[in-house]
């Protein structure tokens, strides 16, 4: 387990877009001096990074992967869970320091760090996602999105992901928009562009939907363990 909070420079050596970024052995275990959140911090501020062996589906592509996710204990299995965002390749670093060549370097030139393209989504979490965010909103759980409504009144709201928030009447990145719902409707519209991970960094939602999807998370996982138990 390797934990980061979404602004250290780790989070951008593990998805860098350049490739450049130093390189992470499989044996590294960095942990952090109180591994309890205080409760004045917000929720989903935290990501961690669970060595685990690969998927079923992709063992061809990495023996090994980083499962990331917002939890603090790694998924009793990968196959199926719903509590990660997706995997990345975890390249295993020699004696020398030189990563050995796997999958993921084929055509792309041996030893070069896994880059934000090679994140594999988990369409489990953005289901789990969609949904908590869509109960959240016919519930009024959010105070933001709440508030957006009320000064709009009618006609159709974007749902941002609060990573790269727009300009006041400006409509976002469509890598950034989550979802569009018709205001005083229970109307919820997924956007297929959306993508989990930018070069802005993983998604930030506001409290009340982090919270919210926070608790989901918790119970998945709880069923999820009680399930590899029976």
């Amino acid at each position: 387990m390797i934990p980061r909070s979404r602004s250290t420079v780790i989070f951008q050596s593990l998805l860098s877009t350049s490739r450049t970024a130093r390189r992470v052995p499989l044996s590294s275990t960095l942990r952090r001096a109180n591994s309890t959140r205080p409760t004045s911090q917000p929720p989903l501020e935290e990501l961690y990074y669970h060595l685990v062996p690969a998927p079923e589906n992709l063992v061809h592509w990495s023996k090994k992967v980083f499962a990331v996710s917002f939890l603090p204990r790694p998924p009793s299995s990968v196959d199926g869970s719903k509590t990660i965002l997706g995997v990345i390749p975890a390249i295993e670093a020699t004696e020398n320091g030189e990563g050995q060549e796997s999958a993921v370097d084929q055509g792309q030139g041996k030893g070069q760090e896994p880059g934000l393209n090679d994140f594999k989504t988990n369409l489990g979490f953005l289901e789990l996602m969609h949904d908590t965010i869509k109960k959240t909103l016919q519930d009024g759980g959010d105070e933001f999105v709440n508030a957006e409504a009320v000064n709009r009144k009618s006609g159709w709201m974007h749902i941002h992901d609060m990573r790269n928030v727009p300009a006041l009447g400006r409509i976002g990145n469509p890598d950034d928009i989550i979802a569009s719902v018709m205001v005083m409707a229970e109307t919820y519209s997924k956007m297929p562009t959306y993508r989990l991970f930018t070069t802005d960094g993983p998604p930030k939602l506001t409290e009340g939907l982090a919270r919210r999807l926070e608790e989901a998370l918790q119970k998945a996982q709880a069923e999820e363990e009680s399930s590899s138990t029976s």
